[in-house]
């Protein structure tokens, strides 16, 4: 053990390592890589390599966030594998950094929102009375409540007012919640789901379990899982996975009755409601709401708003103002909104796949999602479990028929308003083997067609090359596209191929994953981001939104919820070969260290 300042050596560190000055250690700095750490007794710690000097830093700086003046440092913790190394920062470090709270210590962070006017405005809906009681007395901000009955011009009104939505609470305390991490303070609806198998991968149930009363609490006050607690996601759900999440968490007793009376509701009044279900029997992404997403920076659609603010001669700004006030209403900006809040509603915002024709798809991947509602309900809800196997059964035929392709051997997303499916390849179009939906020779037929045009050196891209198409001056790319991939993917489609018998498959696509995860750990200063381009095996997006979780100073506090979780499940399915190609990893200018 060593003993060294935590202060004295940090400031060195950084002065000599960090060259390019974002206050992490990397492969990009151009130091000497080779630091000697001041100890209080004896000859200084010789710590070699990005690698190990990254690491060092991240023990110092969480030294200092714990007010400590010196850190007790074992060398091998520093020399420790990269994959016992990321699991544990996830176990240990990430789901705490991730945890909120709306409770008199909590509140005040989480009601910051850096798309608000810096007001701090809690909203609380009218069947709650406990929660109304417990704010007004903390007093922390303007808490509002809402009316009985919320309505989409109730919800663009509060455009210019935004706030936080209140959350499950239990014995008089706010429940915790977990961000996805980065600049969000809100709890997000799918997120919340993969989330919560991490938590459950890494023994904390008691989160996972409030992840599930705040999915109840919010079916039960605001009438669906919400994109996100927020006032200008009132108007749109998320990919629905709350009978999968009961059923991994084993509910039973009380529980249970809640949660079968909760999916019987979002059930039929969201999912199958008038707005989603489509003629042919399949259903849709919908936003009620209208107007421009607040959420979203002025940015990405002031071209878009300038010839409607040139033809009433105003400013952008001014125009979008008397848009959102409905003093000036263009049919066309609603339509083209409407599309742009449903895609956001999928959770693929965004994806040339649903770009302006979001609402007028039956797509594969929502679908899937109710199929396997429908079988969870009928394990879930004993007495309609008949029922709930019908309705499987009829969504399946239906999938067939309007969906599967059996010349391509695989599912597309249906145009109820051409009456054709899309053609675009998509790995949304591999949820039927999660759901349970594809028959054992589709399954095969996806595996075979559809899995090698998604396959990169860094697991599943969000969709095909070609699918994609071209890009160029006014097609830039999507995140949710090519050569982009995400954890929820991934971590349905190893489920899924794992259920069908494809466990090589699996595990392949499980280990491409996790070594890109870890190389990438290793290389910068623990970095665990929101996406990934899988092609180049990069964490560099260079595609719409920043990548979320790329950006800290010195160590990862949070990661990234679901992209944590991917890492934490995937190990699940690499074999004892593939952990320890892991835990052999070097970091990528392992040969450039100089001596």
């Amino acid at each position: 053990m060593h003993k060294i300042a935590v202060a004295e050596n940090m400031q060195r560190l950084l002065a000599q390592e960090d060259t390019d000055g974002d206050r992490c250690i990397t492969v990009r700095d151009r130091g000497p890589k080779r630091f000697e750490a001041t100890c209080e007794e004896g000859e200084p710690l010789l710590v070699e390599g990005t690698y190990q000097l990254a690491n060092l830093l991240q023990e110092l700086a969480l030294a200092r966030r714990a007010g400590r003046d010196a850190l007790q440092i074992d060398v091998e913790k520093l020399r420790q594998n990269p994959l016992d190394r990321l699991s544990s920062a996830i176990r240990s470090r990430c789901w705490n950094g991730l945890t909120r709270r709306m409770d008199a210590r909590g509140l005040a962070k989480v009601l910051q929102d850096p798309k608000s006017d810096g007001q701090l405005r809690l909203y609380v809906p009218s069947s709650d009375p406990a929660a109304l009681a417990y704010y007004q007395e903390l007093g922390d901000c303007q808490v509002i409540l809402m009316p009985e009955t919320v309505t989409p011009d109730y919800v663009v009104g509060l455009n210019h007012q935004p706030g936080l939505l209140t959350l499950a609470m239990r014995d008089g305390q706010p429940l915790p919640y977990l961000v996805p991490g980065g600049r969000f303070n809100e709890m997000y609806g799918w997120d919340s789901y993969f989330i919560a198998l991490g938590l459950l991968e890494d023994d904390r149930a008691e989160l996972a379990e409030a992840i599930l009363e705040h999915f109840l609490y919010q079916i039960e006050h605001y009438g669906a899982i919400l994109n996100a607690n927020r006032t200008y996601y009132l108007t749109r759900s998320q990919p629905p996975f709350l009978t999968s999440l009961a059923r991994a968490l084993q509910v039973s007793g009380k529980l249970l009755e809640r949660v079968v009376q909760a999916a019987r509701f979002e059930y039929q009044q969201v999912w199958m409601s008038p707005t989603r279900l489509m003629d042919c029997g399949l259903s849709r992404y919908f936003c009620s709401g209208y107007g421009m997403p607040p959420e979203t920076l002025m940015r990405h659609y002031g071209q878009l708003l300038q010839p409607y603010a040139e033809r009433h001669g105003l400013t952008v700004e001014a125009f979008r103002w008397e848009y959102e006030e409905r003093r000036i209403v263009p049919l066309e900006l609603d339509d083209y909104f409407c599309e742009d809040r449903s895609v956001r509603e999928s959770g693929h915002d965004t994806s040339y796949r649903l770009e302006g024709v979001a609402t007028q798809l039956c797509p594969v991947d929502l679908n899937s999602l109710l199929y396997r509602y429908e079988m969870d309900m009928a394990e879930l809800d004993c007495a309609q479990a008949d029922e709930w196997r019908a309705r499987a059964r009829q969504r399946k035929g239906l999938m067939d028929r309007y969906c599967w392709d059996a010349e391509a051997g695989q599912y597309f997303d249906y145009n109820w308003r051409t009456g054709r499916h899309t053609g675009f390849e998509s790995c949304t179009n591999l949820f039927p083997l999660w759901a349970g939906l594809a028959s054992p020779k589709q399954a095969g037929e996806l595996v075979k067609w559809l899995l090698p045009h998604l396959e990169q050196e860094g697991g599943l891209a969000g969709g095909s090359l070609e699918s994609r198409g071209p890009l160029g001056p006014g097609r830039s790319p999507r995140q949710w596209d090519y050569p982009y991939g995400w954890a929820p993917h991934q971590i349905l489609v190893w489920s899924g191929l794992e259920a069908y018998g494809y466990a090589e498959d699996c595990s392949r696509l499980a280990f491409k994953w996790l070594r890109m995860m870890t190389q990438t750990a290793m290389d910068y200063n623990g970095l665990v981001p929101e996406k990934y381009d899988v092609v180049r095996c990069s964490h560099e997006v260079k595609a719409e939104y920043a990548n979320v979780g790329a950006e800290f100073d010195y160590v990862a506090l949070e990661g990234f919820g679901w992209t944590n979780a991917s890492y934490q499940v995937g190990l699940n399915y690499l074999d004892e070969e593939q952990l320890q190609q892991l835990r052999c990893l070097r970091c990528s200018d392992a040969d450039e260290v100089k001596s």
